[in-house]
């Protein structure tokens, strides 16, 4: 291991158990803080992303990479306001989310407790930085950041502004701390510090979560792909699917919880098709053989379209016979992210809920509210979609495990 590593990682799990046990007060008193630092310094980091920005494009970094990459006033204003929502949430830290007493006369309780040190290693996006270092010292973590190279100069200067909010509010900086090593070699040992990690989360593409997979040592949760499907069923509001295609799809196309594919029922689909391809202007749509009946311009999808999470404003467009062959679909070719229908069926809604296979299933909504924010977590360290054990938008609850106290009056076991 690097010397640089091996120190990071000690000055991790020595800050630990101060973080874990710190008043409720003092850790929200830190995040409030470098939410005023983030606003107060906006010109510097401003300046720091914009020399990131060149630095990226320079070396041909795609539209969508280099919109996860850039910052503006909007965009810092949003992280600040992030950490203040954050820091108003309830905490977990001490909740008994169960208890009971023994004919024995023992008590027994589960309470959350802080996982220690929380790794997140992740790609281009600087607002990471900020949102999964808020849930972590909330949840009573250390957050150990391991961003990429092409964000490097803004992580360090969001990360200056959250250390030095720790130290306003009288706690350990090293709450919070930064690999700033970017090398390939650093990332694979950050994997593997299985003794200072107590839980690891990638958030990047799909390369990121080979590696992770085929090297990492320390528990992780992994953060994958979202090939997100909107599906309009034949009882659809269609100028209700429309809007909601048009937003899943476009709103922000390079993130992972915007729609990828369009699955239409064959009884809608002449009518509907048409009105989606004018609303998704500036959208390039791949579809199968009765797609492109309908809308002959388009290129054909192939197995690999629908299968591509595309991360740009690319659909794949298919039209299937009725609800089991849209589930059917989507079980073959989904991820397991986020899966939406549009009806006015409520069984219809109902077998869609219960029979699709995801970490978050979306009736008559964007896909795009599968979101730590928009669903009233504050944030997100990320949004899982493996099943142990977090699942969904990882916010503070999902950063504790629980601890089981037994009480009692001198019982002894027989």
């Amino acid at each position: 291991m690097s010397a640089g590593l091996e120190q990071l990682a000690e000055r991790a799990r020595s800050a630990a158990q101060t973080i874990a046990t710190a008043p409720s007060g003092a850790r929200d008193e830190a995040l409030l803080a470098a939410a005023d630092l983030l606003e107060t310094r906006t010109g510097p980091l401003l300046a720091a992303n914009a020399a990131d920005l060149e630095r990226a494009s320079g070396e041909g970094l795609g539209t969508a990479a280099l919109d996860r990459l850039r910052l503006d006033a909007g965009r810092i204003a949003a992280m600040a306001a992030g950490l203040r929502a954050v820091a108003a949430l309830l905490d977990p830290v001490g909740e008994v989310v169960g208890g009971w007493s023994r004919p024995n006369g023992l008590r027994v309780e589960r309470i959350r407790v802080p996982l220690g040190v929380v790794g997140v290693i992740y790609e281009n996006r600087p607002n990471v930085t900020s949102d999964a270092a808020a849930l972590c010292l909330k949840s009573g973590n250390v957050a150990f950041l391991r961003g990429s190279a092409s964000a490097l100069r803004s992580n360090v200067a969001i990360v200056v502004a959250l250390r030095d909010g720790l130290s306003k509010a009288g706690l350990p900086q090293d709450g919070v701390l930064l690999v700033e090593d970017t090398g390939h070699d650093t990332a694979l040992e950050f994997m593997r510090l299985r003794g200072t990690i107590d839980c690891l989360v990638p958030r990047g593409g799909r390369e990121l979560i080979e590696r992770m997979i085929e090297h990492a040592t320390v528990p992780y949760v992994l953060d994958g792909d979202g090939n997100c499907h909107l599906y309009v069923d034949r009882s659809a509001d269609l100028d209700m699917a429309r809007d909601i295609v048009v937003n899943a799809k476009t709103q922000r196309p390079g993130v992972c919880n915007a729609a990828e594919s369009l699955l239409v029922h064959r009884d809608v689909a002449a009518e509907f098709l048409p009105i989606a391809a004018r609303a998704l202007e500036g959208v390039e749509l791949r579809g199968d053989a009765a797609t492109r009946a309908i809308l002959p311009g388009i290129l054909e999808a192939t197995e690999e379209d629908y299968a591509t999470e595309f991360l740009a404003l690319t659909l794949s467009v298919a039209v299937v016979e009725d609800l089991d062959a849209a589930i059917a679909h989507i079980r073959r070719f989904g991820s397991g992210h986020s899966e939406a229908i549009v009806t006015r069926d409520l069984a219809s809604a109902d077998r869609f809920v219960r029979e699709v296979d995801a970490a978050a299933v979306v009736v008559n909504a964007s896909t795009r509210f599968v979101d730590g924010s928009e669903l009233g977590l504050g944030a997100e360290v990320g949004i899982s979609t493996q099943k142990l054990h977090a699942r969904g938008p990882m916010g503070l609850r999902e950063l504790t495990c629980v601890k089981w106290v037994v009480r009692g009056e001198g019982q002894i076991r027989q």
